[in-house]
């Protein structure tokens, strides 16, 4: 090589670095023996920091401009200082860019359910899953606790820690809360802004930051969704024994008018045979084998026999059958403004506004009349 490009190339040096994969956080500027030329041109753009490393140690940190390494302040030594070396400095310094921007979209969940106890459904499970937002926020403390010596760091490197975090945060979060699960739905905003502070205190150690944490669904156990799914249908139906009725009849009424007319017919017919059996036997005649008679239709299933809960002095009690409250209700221990609740009932309310305890009160003997006068 000429010892005039030789020299050009010591003199002529841009330092910079453009990025398009979306999910690289820190690139190291690769030189051959990590030389950095006296007057070169550093760029760092925004959504950048540069990290300065000098034999193995931190030196300086630039964050978006245009630098001229130019300054013996700062700790690079160029191969033109070392001319016993022929121009090869024994001095290196190695530069890192790190990506300051959000990293979005990166996704968290639980791999097993989360063991809480529910104010209404006692001890239960969950799951849950979303999306996060991480950025860094100290390059020099990142450099220094995560990347390490990792020329090519991406997201993938430090996420599974995160995610990791996030669920251990967000468990501890939900089981203080006191939230019902059938009302997380409509908290879930509040319940990310809590984790994710939580989260942001971790994690500060390590320059990092979390701007955003999205719950997108919190699920129960398949059984405990279809157990849920039961109660919910028994709540629309209303009456369960109203409703069996309805049922049958809609599944007779579903075989058609024909159907209907030869039922009749059969019923008839059946009917008439067995009156000329008994007719003909008064005559004298022999009895004649009477045909099968018809299964008779199955009755419904009798209904299912509420159990009610008493609230009294911020207590709950029972569960109670109806038997037990009219006995209640007899001795004056449940009145007609006693808070009660049984399943499928939208909230507690007063006995005399439930239609299936107000009767409760109507049967009551009236009360005596006022003694007479004395004297």
């Amino acid at each position: 090589m000429p010892i005039f490009d030789f020299l050009s190339g010591q003199f002529i040096d841009v330092i910079e670095w453009t990025d398009d994969t979306r999910d690289t956080m820190v690139w190291r500027f690769e030189r051959h023996g990590h030389e950095i030329k006296y007057g070169a041109k550093l760029t760092v753009r925004e959504g950048q920091t540069a990290v300065f490393i000098h034999e193995g140690q931190l030196a300086d940190v630039f964050t978006p401009g245009l630098y001229m390494l130019e300054t013996n302040n700062m700790p690079i030594l160029t191969s033109l200082q070392h001319w016993d070396h022929g121009f090869k400095s024994p001095f290196k310094s190695e530069i890192y860019f790190v990506n300051t921007n959000r990293f979005t979209d990166l996704k968290w969940g639980t791999k097993n359910p989360i063991m809480l106890r529910d104010p209404e459904f006692g001890p239960t499970r969950i799951r849950a899953y979303g999306t996060y937002t991480v950025k860094v926020a100290d390059a020099a403390r990142f450099m220094i606790e995560i990347v390490g010596t990792d020329g090519e760091f991406t997201t993938d490197e430090v996420t599974f820690q995160i995610r990791n975090i996030i669920v251990q945060e967000f468990s501890r979060a939900i089981a203080g809360a006191g939230i019902p699960v059938l009302d997380m739905a409509a908290n879930t905003g509040d319940v990310g802004k809590l984790v994710a502070g939580a989260i942001s205190e971790t994690i500060t150690a390590y320059g990092l930051t979390l701007p955003e944490l999205y719950i997108e669904n919190i699920s129960l156990p398949p059984e405990v969704e279809k157990a849920l799914d039961t109660r919910t249908s028994r709540g629309i139906t209303g009456n369960l024994d109203e409703h069996l009725k309805y049922k049958a009849a809609e599944a007779l009424a579903s075989q058609g008018s024909g159907a209907g007319q030869a039922m009749g017919m059969g019923m008839g017919a059946g009917l008439g045979m067995q009156m000329g059996g008994m007719m003909g036997g008064s005559w004298g005649a022999a009895p004649q084998a009477q045909p099968a008679a018809a299964p008779a239709a199955a009755p419904p299933p009798p209904p299912v026999e509420h159990v009610w809960h008493i609230a009294e002095n911020g207590q709950t009690k029972g569960p109670f059958s109806k038997a037990s409250l009219g006995r209640m209700a007899s001795a004056g221990e449940l009145t007609r403004e006693t808070l009660v609740w049984t399943q499928g009932q939208d909230g507690w309310m007063k006995a005399e506004d439930v239609s299936e305890l107000a009767q409760l009160f109507t049967v009551l003997p009236p009360p005596p009349p006022p003694p007479p006068p004395a004297g």
